[in-house]
């Protein structure tokens, strides 16, 4: 089997996975139907993004023309017929208002941008940079240990895989909010700041609602990161079930605390 085709079927693989976990959380999760529907929505589109970028990559300086026209339409249809009545008009005004080029480019840049910019940019251009996570440029240069190693990107999330022993726990990975890079990241270091005095670094869960996910808190950025604990469900698919940890986001803004990176979905 040449590498293009072990890359291509691995990819496959976790897009099947992703629908799967979607479909079954809108089943047990009534609360995020909406959201995991329209989600499950753009991984068909998403798919074919990768496929596109995978078969004939785009260069660097190519990237915002090949995302404008082999994704963004797709990810505009998908989401006028099964966003909410408010996303459609927001996406439609966006699209209209300014050039799709600029909404792309000021996603990759890591510059301040509308949630409906925002939104349309990283459904567009995530699945070619998860594809071919070199295309993405850094933001800012930083290369420290919380950034990506791959773009320099914010962590969306972190998770701790399953280890497969009971006595035994697995070290957390984060995992790019740009260009899905997972990498291994301290247990008890805050993902934002660096703070390491345990003290200051809570966790709260929901933990008969959502045992598997929980909060992890720094007090002294007052920043979090939702944590998807796939020992305790190893169905889970990280980036899936974060979207579905809606009671914990809301119990952590309550709080006072701030996500590192807002999800796809704008929470």
């Amino acid at each position: 089997m040449s590498i293009a085709t072990a890359v291509r079927e691995g990819s496959a693989v976790a897009w099947a996975d992703r629908r799967r976990r979607a479909a079954d959380l809108v089943a047990r999760q009534p609360y995020a139907a909406e959201v995991l529907s329209l989600y499950g929505a753009l991984l068909d589109v998403q798919e074919r993004a990768a496929a596109a970028a995978l078969e004939s990559p785009p260069t660097r300086d190519g990237l915002v023309a090949f995302v404008v026209e082999r994704s963004l339409p797709g990810v505009m249809d998908v989401t006028t017929a099964a966003g909410t009545e408010y996303l459609r008009e927001a996406s439609l005004l966006a699209f209209h208002e300014r050039e799709p080029e600029a909404i792309i480019a000021d996603w990759l840049a890591g510059a301040e941008q509308s949630p409906t910019d925002r939104y349309l940019a990283r459904a567009a251009t995530e699945p070619v940079l998860e594809t071919l996570p070199q295309l993405a440029p850094a933001t800012d240069g930083a290369t420290d240990s919380k950034r990506c190693p791959s773009c320099g990107g914010l962590p969306q999330l972190g998770y701790v895989p399953n280890s497969g022993e009971a006595l035994l726990t697995a070290p957390r990975h984060l995992l790019c909010s740009r260009c899905g890079t997972s990498w291994k990241f301290p247990r008890l270091t805050c993902a934002a700041c660096g703070e390491t005095e345990t003290a200051r670094l809570p966790i709260y869960r929901a933990t008969e609602q959502l045992p598997h996910l929980r909060v992890d808190a720094c007090e002294t950025c007052a920043r979090y990161l939702i944590t998807v604990e796939l020992g305790k469900e190893p169905a889970a698919v990280p980036v899936v079930d974060e979207l579905a940890a809606l009671p914990l986001d809301l119990d952590a803004k309550e709080r006072g605390l701030t996500k590192v990176t807002p999800n796809l979905m704008g929470f």
